[in-house]
């Protein structure tokens, strides 16, 4: 068993209107705990300093898109890892592949934003890999990327001609939902107990 306190960076796609949260400085603890052999139960919780922009169907197609403005994020997960080395480090290095899934949660967004769109609250699915390095029994330094994927909805305003030059943010045979994928590059420091 151990924790970890991480420090990271989110960034990725935007989707296709570019309202999506994105680039941001991630804060997190992470928890891990044996199951046998070389897999291992992790949980994490972090807070991700993110943005985004705002995008007004009621301007026309050149003014309607500002920002970004700040909007922050929470991420928690559970996942599983497997090391790849087995339950043995090769000259305290042990590589592992995984796979999480989890929620990223974002309501604060402040009212400029009279679109309808809303973050709120998502599913996520997350693989990744990284790599631990045990300089002493107790102590880790662990390196992980993962790509984090989430689903943004659109709202029906996106769709609606606005009455300057009758543009539509979405076309109206455009879904109105979009899987983003959003690289997440981590470091972290535990201790083993």
């Amino acid at each position: 068993m151990g924790a970890q306190l991480q420090l990271g960076f989110l960034t990725g796609e935007r989707g296709d209107v570019g309202v999506g949260h994105s680039s941001g400085m991630t804060f997190g603890l992470r928890y891990q705990a044996a199951l046998g052999g070389p897999t291992l139960f992790t949980a994490g919780v972090a807070y991700a300093q993110t943005d985004r922009f705002i995008v007004d169907p009621l301007k026309d197609s050149l003014t309607r898109k500002s920002g970004p403005f700040p909007d922050d994020m929470l991420l928690a997960d559970v996942g599983l890892q497997f090391l790849l080395t087995g339950s043995k480090t090769w000259h305290g290095i042990a590589p592992y592949i995984g796979a999480s899934l989890g929620l990223a949660i974002s309501e604060g967004f402040p009212a400029a934003d009279s679109s309808g769109y809303r973050f709120g609250t998502k599913f996520t699915v997350a693989p990744g890999a990284g790599v631990r390095w045990f300089p002493t029994r107790r102590l880790s330094v662990t390196a992980d990327l993962r790509a984090i994927f989430w689903k943004l909805r659109y709202p029906a305003s996106f769709k609606v001609p606005n009455a300057i030059d009758s543009s539509r943010v979405l076309s109206v045979t455009a879904p109105e939902t979009d899987w983003t994928t959003h690289p997440w590059l981590s470091i972290g420091v535990g201790w083993i107990f």
